[in-house]
C-alpha cells in the first residue's frame, strides 16, 4: 500500500494511496472574515475517487467540507454567516472569530498511516485570544480491497480567555432543532435527500436532535451513479455522550456533531475541554448491520 502524505507550504497537507487523493487539510484558508476563517477539509474523497464533501456553496458559503467550528461561544461567531439572535432571528453582526494555524508538531506516518499534530489559537473579532488548541488528526486505517478509510479527530481545547468561556447553539439561543456546531461536515449537492441512520432503528429525518453513538449518511453521486457511506461515531470519552446530532438530507446534506445542541456548555478558566471523532469513508452503500459491525470493531482516537 503506497501512501504518501504530501506538505504543501503554508497552506495545505494532503493524503494520497496509490496515486488517489483521499484528503487535502487546508490548514491556511483564505477565506474572508465574515465566513470565520478556519482550517478545514475538502475535498474528501473514496478509495474509489467519489468526492465527499463540498466547498463554499452558494447558499452558505462558510461551509467548508469537514471543520471544527462553533455557532455561538460566549458571543462570538465562529461559524461564520449571520447570527442566531433571540427574539429577532439571524442578524448580520460583526462578531466573526477564527481558528489559525500556529505550527505543526507532528507530520509523519507511522506503521504507513498518517499522523499530525497541530497547535492552533482561537481568536474573537477584537483580536483576543480565548482559546489554544492542540488538534491530532490521524487514519487508523485504510482497507483498499473492501472500500474504506477512516479518520480520527481530536481538538484538545483550553481556555485561556481568564473568564468562563459558553459554548451554545441557535437551539440555545431559542431556535428549535438548530443545534449546529463542534464537527460540521457539508456534503456534495447530489447527497441531497440521502439516506440516514443512528443506532436504535433511528433513520430519516427522526434522527435530527436525537442521541446516538454514530450516524451515517449515504449518498449518491453525479457521474458515476455510484453511492458512498460516511459513518461519524461520537467518543464516549466527549462530555455529554452520546451526543446530539444535528443532520439533515434535505434541503442539503449536512452533519454536525454538536457538544451544545440544546443546552449550553460552559468550560472554566484555564480548563480544557476534549472532544474526539472517527469517520469512516466507505465507498457503496453499507447497510445498517454492516455499520454496526464496523462501530463494534472500531475504537476512537482517545478510546
Amino acid at each position: 500500500m503506497d501512501v504518501r502524505l504530501i506538505h504543501i507550504l503554508g497552506e495545505a497537507v494532503e493524503l494520497r494511496c496509490g496515486g488517489q487523493l483521499l484528503f487535502r487539510y487546508v490548514y491556511a484558508p483564505g477565506t474572508a472574515s465574515f465566513e470565520s476563517p478556519r482550517p478545514y477539509f475538502h475535498p474528501v474523497r473514496t478509495m474509489r475517487g467519489n468526492e465527499v464533501t463540498i466547498f463554499r456553496p452558494h447558499d452558505h458559503p462558510w461551509h467548508v467540507g469537514l471543520s471544527m467550528t462553533c455557532a455561538h461561544l460566549s458571543g462570538e461567531n465562529f461559524w461564520g454567516g449571520p447570527t442566531y439572535v433571540r427574539g429577532s432571528g439571524y442578524e448580520h453582526r460583526d462578531d466573526h472569530g477564527r481558528i489559525e494555524h500556529l505550527e505543526w508538531q507532528e507530520l509523519r506516518t507511522e506503521g504507513g498511516l498518517p499522523r499530525l499534530t497541530e497547535r492552533l489559537d482561537w481568536i474573537t473579532h477584537e483580536g483576543e485570544l480565548w482559546i489554544e488548541e492542540t488538534r491530532r488528526i490521524s487514519v487508523s486505517g485504510i482497507e483498499e480491497e473492501e472500500g474504506w478509510w477512516s479518520l480520527d479527530l481530536r481538538f484538545a481545547l483550553r481556555n485561556v480567555s481568564g473568564h468562563a468561556l459558553v459554548f451554545g447553539s441557535p437551539t440555545t439561543q431559542g431556535r428549535p432543532m438548530a443545534g449546529y456546531g463542534g464537527l460540521f461536515w457539508r456534503g456534495p449537492r447530489s447527497f441531497t435527500g440521502g439516506e440516514i441512520l443512528a443506532a436504535e432503528g433511528l433513520e430519516g429525518p427522526d434522527v435530527m436532535g436525537r442521541a446516538s453513538p454514530w450516524l451515517a449518511f449515504i449518498g449518491a453521486h453525479d457521474g458515476s451513479g455510484e453511492r458512498s457511506t460516511l459513518v461519524f461515531r461520537d467518543s464516549p470519552s466527549n462530555p455529554r455522550y452520546p451526543c446530539r446530532w444535528f443532520v439533515r438530507s434535505e434541503p442539503y446534506a449536512c452533519a454536525s456533531c454538536s457538544p451544545a445542541f440544546d443546552e449550553e456548555y460552559v468550560l472554566e478558566a484555564s480548563s480544557e475541554l476534549v472532544l474526539s471523532y472517527h469517520v469512516t469513508i466507505a465507498d457503496g452503500s453499507w447497510s445498517r448491520q454492516r455499520i454496526e459491525r464496523l462501530s463494534d470493531a472500531q475504537r476512537g482516537p482517545s478510546e
